[in-house]
């Protein structure tokens, strides 16, 4: 005799259950995507970015905390002069090769300083002049290098080299308020002639958790597996009621109900 559970009813139930775990599958993985995002909604070319920036008086107080998800390849304009005797050198890799970063000081009408990376060069003694009076750039605004990213010079001039780009560092080289951050400038800007750009901040790797999204996730998970743990308990069911049928209603020792039920009336 064929299974009770492949009669067209059951198939129908059956196929009503596989499309529901695949979307509940489908669900809890979207959901799941989501709730563990990157730190910027849309990742999108950071030279396409430049277009979008916004202005340096947007990003706060000098030296107040920036948020991670600001200092993630944000555009930013800032206008000002740039004060050439607030210039350092970094030692810096590029393409393996070593060389300096020249990080300037933009200071702004207000006074306060953006430390602008204007590009890289393998000669600390040939670092082409920055641009004299009023300016406004553009570029991509990085958080405070933590470590450092060079190498130890050897012969280079001490005066005028730090080893990071940090607030923290450059605070004691310059006599301004500081914001806490930096720009790198693209290859477009005149303050980059002469040196060679760096290249754009690479996207943010980190996330943040969109709780919203992960509740959904955890309710998407337990829909399909009370969906799967129904679909059983019914197949289950259903088989017992066939044994029943089968058997003519005796239960797992031989008696049937209706000897059960004159054994209790006795």
């Amino acid at each position: 005799m064929s299974s009770p559970l492949l009669s067209p009813r059951w198939l129908g139930i059956h196929l009503a259950a596989v499309l529901v775990a695949i979307v509940c599958v489908a669900g809890t993985y979207w959901q799941g995507t989501r709730a563990f995002e990157p730190d910027r909604d849309v990742i999108t070319n950071p030279v396409a970015d430049l277009a979008d920036a916004i202005s340096v008086d947007e990003l706060g107080e000098p030296g107040e905390y920036l948020h991670p998800d600001l200092t993630a390849n944000t555009a930013v304009e800032a206008s000002g002069r740039f004060d050439t005797d607030s210039q350092v050198l970094v030692p810096q890799y590029m393409d393996d090769a070593e060389g300096y970063a020249v990080v300037t000081a933009l200071v702004t009408e207000e006074g306060v300083a953006m430390p602008v990376n204007r590009g890289w060069t393998e000669d600390p003694d040939a670092v082409p002049a920055a641009p004299e009076g009023e300016v406004t750039v553009t570029g991509w605004l990085q958080p405070p290098q933590e470590s450092s990213e060079g190498f130890v010079p050897v012969g280079a001039p001490e005066e005028g080299t730090v080893e990071r780009i940090a607030p923290s560092v450059l605070v004691g080289e310059w006599d301004q308020r500081i914001y806490a951050a930096y720009l790198t400038l693209p290859d477009r800007e005149s303050a980059v002639d002469g040196l060679t750009a760096m290249p754009p901040p690479a996207p943010p790797t980190g996330f943040t958790i969109n709780w919203r999204s992960l509740s959904y996730t955890v309710q998407w998970a337990m829909f399909g597996v009370s969906a799967l743990v129904f679909w059983v308990l019914l197949m289950r069911r259903e088989l017992q009621e066939a044994r029943t049928r089968e058997t003519g209603g005796a239960s797992e020792d031989g008696e049937s109900q209706t000897d059960q039920d004159v054994g209790a009336g006795s």
